[in-house]
């Protein structure tokens, strides 16, 4: 029943694409930065010790998975993020917790029918 709701909001490639984008700390750390203020691929990559290669690759997965936008202006990528595509995450998560606070509820309730 829980699960028909989760596909109804997200397909499991899109499920995939995200979290799959979001198990990486740099890639975090860009999606909060650009969730702050747009930046450039330049701009990003002056922030890590990696190369601009490795920063546009990075980029690339989050915007594949549609947490970032990229956006050319001149001879610049801008990077934003997309708020939206963390709001489905985050409900997705949340009908997760429902599942497991209703069998966490199921399993209080029998202990204290055993303990009648």
């Amino acid at each position: 029943m829980y699960n028909h709701v989760v596909v109804s909001h997200l397909d499991d490639a899109e499920i995939d694409r995200i979290f799959h984008a979001l198990a990486d700390a740099t890639r975090r750390d860009i999606v909060t930065r650009v969730l702050r203020q747009e930046e450039s691929i330049s701009q990003l990559a002056r922030r890590y010790d990696m190369s601009f290669a490795a920063v546009q690759k990075h980029v690339a997965v989050l915007a594949r998975a549609s947490l970032v936008v990229k956006q050319r202006s001149g001879r610049e990528q801008l990077v934003h993020g997309n708020p939206e595509v963390l709001h489905k995450a985050a409900r997705l998560l949340d009908e997760y917790e429902q599942i497991w606070r209703h069998r966490a509820d199921a399993i209080g309730d029998i202990l204290s029918e055993e303990d009648e």
